[in-house]
């Protein structure tokens, strides 16, 4: 034990040391820098306060943000060299995302701070890399072969669900349905994405709790370091977060590696058959023929950014839409309605029998399920804030000026808020509002903005909403959802993705 005293000593000296040096040095500079900036009348964004306000506020991030943006539409924070611009106009994100959209890339600065975890994926890359990767999952999300093979994986696993959440409406125990969607989620990603059958849903499987667990913990420590001025010091020292990140991507990567290398090794025998339909499969199948450029690393950095895709969106928006549910029994029951007019189901029908149901004509007819979701996105979006950088001096539709040197940001969940947008009832939970005379009426993707918009807009999109249909039909078919604690409002954690803080913790009880 006084050994490790002696040898982690140094290393703590030395971070404060170097903490104490920073201070001195940039202390007075960023002073400078700040009061200059705050003073400076030059049609720049308004100054709601300093880059300091979010580590500050981290807990209530994307609250604070709508707290803001209540008042400024469009606003800065102000760091020593730069400012960070976020905006909730549908004018300004329209032009961020499709009329200029060549200069507002990810940049350097988001793809440093992200590539431990995400690396050279299709979120943290432009250009040249950025294309391939769209050109190729274009053409993999609009063949018939994977929608119809997916749409087969997500049958199996929402009855699989079914079958899991019976057992606890039987004993009549709580159940966690954040974590059994995460699981059921990744257990259709994997399958769809890799052609591996991970069963994350069973109690006995341990690496799928220690995957979810490891890349759910990056997910947020890969956020934090946005807040973090010390970050590259504990990476370099490896202590801290930045250890447990570390060790959380060496789990990640085992896996991913593993089974990259397994499955290329099955192609190299001709055991892989090329027309699979999982999407490694059809990547690696790609890859042979540019093996210089799609290394395993490429492949394992695309097959992350699918994981996160695949995964974390659609199992957060589910959380919070069964949340909503609890919270609004009225619309829970109607959808229940209409699904079971949509289906035109018997009421001794099987979990197994119900999911055959699930065509795409019966989830067509599915409007206000559809409505209902499309509002859990809108208060609830998978992506909470999306970060830009310009590439060069812009001004903004709004007249406010952008400097290269910015981050620009968009904020779906502040947007969502906004009464100048959505009207005095912006805050309320209404599915009425997507509905015309019973049918779904899209909105601007520039004004709902949960899956961007233009040349980066979702291409899993309908991918996403015909799996988060077919689960909570399910769901909401064999069951009624009642909050353990009524009284508790559900918050989230703050990270890349929406996702809901403690879990959802509720009682099932048997609908039919």
């Amino acid at each position: 034990m006084s050994a490790l005293f002696f040898v982690a000593a140094p290393l703590l000296l030395a971070l404060f040391g170097i903490s104490i040096l920073s201070l001195v040095v940039f202390t007075p500079k960023h002073l400078f820098l700040t009061i200059k900036e705050l003073i400076l009348k030059d049609k720049r964004p308004p100054a709601a306060g300093l880059m300091l306000n979010l580590l500050i506020h981290f807990n209530r991030f994307f609250d604070y943000h709508t707290s803001v943006a209540k008042k400024h539409s469009t606003f800065r924070l102000i760091a020593s060299s730069y400012s960070e611009i976020f905006t909730a106009d549908p004018v300004n994100v329209e032009y961020i995302l499709k009329t200029n959209f060549s200069n507002y890339g990810k940049g350097e600065y988001n793809w440093y701070l992200m590539r431990d975890l995400f690396g050279d994926g299709i979120f943290t890359v432009d250009g040249d890399k950025w294309r391939h990767q769209r050109k190729l999952a274009s053409y993999e999300f609009s063949t018939k072969v994977l929608r119809d093979f997916s749409t087969a994986v997500f049958r199996a696993n929402s009855a699989k669900l079914t079958s899991k959440i019976s057992e606890a409406a039987a004993g009549k125990q709580t159940i966690e349905l954040q974590e059994m969607l995460m699981k059921s989620t990744l257990d259709s990603i994997f399958k769809v994405g890799f052609g591996a059958e991970l069963n994350a849903l069973s109690d006995s499987n341990e690496f799928g709790n220690q995957f979810t667990k490891a890349f759910d913990d990056s997910n947020f420590i890969v956020f934090w370091r946005y807040v973090d001025p010390f970050w590259k010091i504990k990476r370099f020292l490896n202590i801290g977060l930045e250890a447990s990140l570390k060790k959380n991507i060496k789990v990640i990567d085992d896996f991913v590696y593993g089974l990259i290398r397994y499955k290329r090794e099955q192609l190299k025998n001709e055991k892989l058959d090329k027309r699979k339909e999982d999407i490694l499969s059809r990547f690696l199948v790609e890859s042979e023929k540019d093996p210089e450029n799609m290394t395993d690393k490429y492949l394992r950095d695309i097959t992350l950014n699918f994981i996160i895709a695949g995964k974390d969106t659609t199992a957060n928006t589910l959380t919070w839409f069964f949340y909503m549910l609890c919270k609004n029994p009225v619309v829970q029951e109607k959808v229940a309605l209409e699904v079971r007019e949509a289906t035109e189901a018997e009421n001794s029908i099987s979990a197994d029998e119900f999911v055959e149901l699930m065509t795409e004509e019966a989830l067509n007819k599915m409007h206000y399920l559809h409505a209902a979701i499309t509002e859990t996105l809108r208060l609830y979006p998978a992506v909470p804030v999306d970060g830009k950088c310009p590439i060069e001096d812009d001004i903004l539709p709004d007249g406010f000026v952008v400097k290269k040197d910015d981050g620009v940001n968009y904020m779906p969940y502040a947007m969502g808020r906004m009464t100048y947008i959505w009207g005095d009832d912006a805050e309320e939970f209404r599915p009425e509002r997507w509905l015309l005379d019973g049918v779904f009426q899209p909105e601007s993707p520039f004004k709902f903005t949960a899956f961007q918009a233009g040349p980066r807009i979702c291409l899993g999109k309908e991918f996403a909403y015909r799996q988060m249909k077919m689960l909570a039909a399910v769901l909401v078919n064999f069951f009624k959802f009642r909050l353990v604690d009524e009284s508790k409002e559900a918050t989230y954690r703050t990270m890349f993705t929406l996702h809901m803080d403690q879990g959802l913790h509720l009682y099932a009880y048997t609908r039919l």
